[in-house]
C-alpha cells in the first residue's frame, strides 16, 4: 500500500469520526475524554493524520455509539 493511498484511508476514517461526533453533538475534547485519549490525538485522527490502533477505534465506537463497523 502506498503512503498516498494510506492517507486516503485515514482521511476517510477521520471524516466518518467527525460525522458521528457531530451527530452526537459532542466536542472533540469530550470524545477524547470519554475514550481515554488526548484531545490532540483525536483531532489528528479526524484530520486523517493518525493511524489509530484497533483498541482506540473500538473505544471510539463505544463512545460515539456507532452500531455498524467503523473499520
Amino acid at each position: 500500500m502506498t503512503a498516498k493511498h494510506s492517507g486516503n484511508i485515514y482521511k476517510g476514517l477521520g471524516d466518518k469520526l467527525k460525522k458521528y461526533r457531530e451527530a452526537a453533538k459532542m466536542t472533540q475534547a469530550k470524545v477524547a475524554e470519554l475514550a481515554g485519549i488526548h484531545v490532540n490525538y483525536y483531532a489528528r485522527m479526524e484530520r486523517g493524520e493518525e493511524n489509530p490502533t484497533l483498541e482506540v477505534l473500538h473505544k471510539l465506537k463505544e463512545v460515539l455509539k456507532i452500531k455498524s463497523d467503523l473499520v
